[in-house]
């Protein structure tokens, strides 16, 4: 299928992954080959949005018609709630990370859809799995709804491909961190709020206790992975669950003590909350071997790289919020 046949639809669009891999992909295909979704009603969302659609993931005869109607031939599916806000409402995550994506594989195949893409996340290690490198194959437990629902969702994946030929691919996030969107209700979100936090009063409390290591990535090269791992070929693809993506692992004193290299007199304390729990049940750092000989992967920012681009783009931001 050629880019002008192309017609995508984001759900979750304006969520940390969605708002930036949404204008990535409109770079790639053009803005009307785009269609931004979000639980949002419109008048809450800028017009760099557009088009955009409001869209309950849940509702899947809208879904289905809308998808019918706008010819979609791709799917991002990146609507979900996250592993602390999913411990405080476990069924309401379920319905939404479960339901959601069994709606979106249904109408994809009802619709006959070129591919979807679904984001798993390393939730789905749990304790009982290898602390350093672990493995793409999991046998783990994981220990938070979330990282259950993930590791369900992943076995859907594979089993709309194996039944009924369906292009579903995924990537095990590890946490993620940008400029753009505000901490969304994870575990590994004190690296993002750390540094709204440090601009602003040059403090920071933490969350988690010094010493819980745990893999990141900068949204850049998530977003680039996504977008490179939808565009390998079919044959360069042999995981159908879901693949290991790494980029960095560090702790939250080694986050603090780069920040602290730029921004003069920052501090860090800690109080931990029952985040740390979750964040000990993952592990230090993830083996990504097989996404990077099947399709080429790898990572362009460490934690140096990461740390000076986000407070460049943060402060800026942040600067002209205050003055507008």
């Amino acid at each position: 299928m050629n880019m002008e046949q192309t017609k995508i639809l984001v759900i979750g669009a304006c969520g940390q992954i969605g708002s930036e891999l949404t204008v990535a992909l409109r770079k790639k295909y053009g803005r009307d080959q785009v269609i931004a979704a979000d639980i949002r009603e419109r008048n809450q969302v800028g017009e760099d949005n557009y088009p955009y659609i409001k869209l309950d993931v849940l509702n899947k005869a809208v879904l289905l018609m809308l998808c019918r109607d706008e010819q979609i031939t791709q799917v991002y599916l990146l609507a979900a709630m996250l592993s602390a806000n999913g411990e405080k409402e476990p069924a309401v995550a379920w319905q939404l990370n479960m339901d959601g994506l069994l709606n979106v594989l249904d109408v994809a195949v009802k619709c006959g859809m070129e591919k979807v893409f679904w984001p798993s996340s390393i939730a789905v290690f749990g304790p009982d799995a290898p602390k350093a490198l672990s493995p793409q194959a999991n046998s783990s437990i994981p220990s938070t709804v979330y990282g259950i629902s993930k590791a369900a969702g992943e076995y859907w994946c594979s089993y709309y491909y194996e039944k009924y030929g369906l292009d579903v691919r995924s990537l095990r996030y590890p946490g993620l961190i940008s400029y753009k969107s505000p901490p969304g209700g994870g575990t590994t979100d004190y690296a993002v709020d750390i540094f709204h936090q440090a601009i602003k009063t040059g403090e920071y409390l933490c969350f988690l206790k010094p010493g819980t290591e745990l893999p990141m990535m900068y949204i850049a090269d998530a977003v680039r992975a996504t977008m490179e791992l939808m565009e390998a070929s079919v044959e360069q693809i042999s995981i159908r669950t879901s693949y290991n993506l790494a980029a960095m692992s560090f702790t939250p004193e080694a986050l603090g003590g780069m920040i602290g290299q730029y921004i003069d007199g920052f501090h860090l304390d800690y109080m931990p909350d029952f985040r740390q729990r979750i964040a000990d049940s993952w592990p230090d750092s993830i083996d990504d071997s097989q996404a990077r000989e099947d399709w080429g992967w790898k990572p362009n920012f460490g934690l140096e790289e990461m740390v000076e681009d986000m407070l460049e783009h943060l402060g800026r931001m942040l600067w002209l919020t205050k003055e507008q």
